[in-house]
């Protein structure tokens, strides 16, 4: 029997060395494990920390002990301030999907909070940065041709603080951003036309022009609109509503470039080659 179980003990004490030696990567992975600093610590100590942070810049270390403190401590005095802190500092640190998840949680818990006009002001300006700042300030690129979804959420913030606040502290600085945003709206639509109509596709850039006109009227692009009408009946053969809308414009912005046939410019060489640019459309 001896015989027979001798030739085992080497795979034995070899087996038990694996063990022994995953048990002890286990405990060293342990020692150096990093943890939460933040965990444990007392509400009021979590607030005045995420607090000091704020008010030396430093944005992302103050969400991250607000977050701390919110799921350390759901209930309390300091939840309700704490939530709209962590808003504000994801919008600040650039977190503006996380800013608007976090306004929208409020929003559902408290609807009724006395600053709830200061949230739907806070979740437009995330909206309306949403998925464009750093490639707007990396390339200058022409933002009324991007996705347009996340700047209709933000209106429709501006919207709500306009019309169902408009005595809050917030009512004037949302319809000043509302006005913007609708020009940037106009302004697509009037690229849109442009794009259609250096492609000759003269009936789709005509009904471009007049939803730009009909949509978005007094918009800082309506003279555009008009002179886009006008060189669109010009190539279609249409010479009496070409006529028309020459006339208009000449009444509406004597000096628009399209009257003396310097508009629309054709795209330079390096703008065509930027798929990001508003000429390369």
């Amino acid at each position: 029997m001896t015989l027979r179980t001798a030739p085992l003990r080497p795979l034995i004490v070899l087996l038990l060395a694996v063990v022994v030696a995953g048990s002890g990567c286990a405990r060293m992975k342990g020692m150096f494990k990093d943890k939460d600093k933040n965990e444990g610590l007392p509400v009021s100590e979590l607030y005045d920390k995420a607090h000091g942070y704020m008010e030396n810049g430093r944005w992302s270390s103050a969400v991250e002990v607000w977050r701390r403190l919110i799921a350390q401590y759901p209930y309390g005095p300091y939840t309700e301030q704490a939530l709209m802190e962590q808003a504000y500092a994801e919008y600040k640190a650039g977190k503006h999907d996380d800013a608007v998840s976090s306004v929208d949680r409020f929003i559902r818990t408290y609807p009724t909070h006395k600053n709830i006009a200061y949230l739907y002001y806070l979740r437009g300006l995330a909206n309306m940065s949403r998925n464009a700042v750093f490639m707007a300030r990396a390339f200058k690129l022409d933002m009324s041709n991007r996705d347009l979804q996340a700047p209709n959420q933000a209106y429709a913030d501006f919207s709500t603080v306009a019309t169902r606040y408009p005595n809050s502290r917030y009512a004037a600085d949302a319809r000043q951003r509302m006005v913007f945003l609708r020009n940037e709206f106009a302004r697509f639509e009037r690229n849109t036309a442009l794009y259609y109509l250096r492609r000759g596709a003269w009936i789709a850039a005509n009904e471009r022009a007049t939803y730009l006109l009909e949509t978005y009227p007094q918009s800082e692009y309506q003279n555009d609109a008009v002179a886009l009408l006008g060189e669109a009946y010009t190539r279609l053969g249409n010479a009496t509503l070409a006529a028309d809308a020459k006339r208009v414009l000449q009444q509406n912005d004597a000096n628009h470039p399209w009257l003396q046939g310097h508009w629309p410019k054709r795209p330079s060489v390096v703008n065509k080659l930027n798929p990001f640019s508003a000429e390369a459309r």
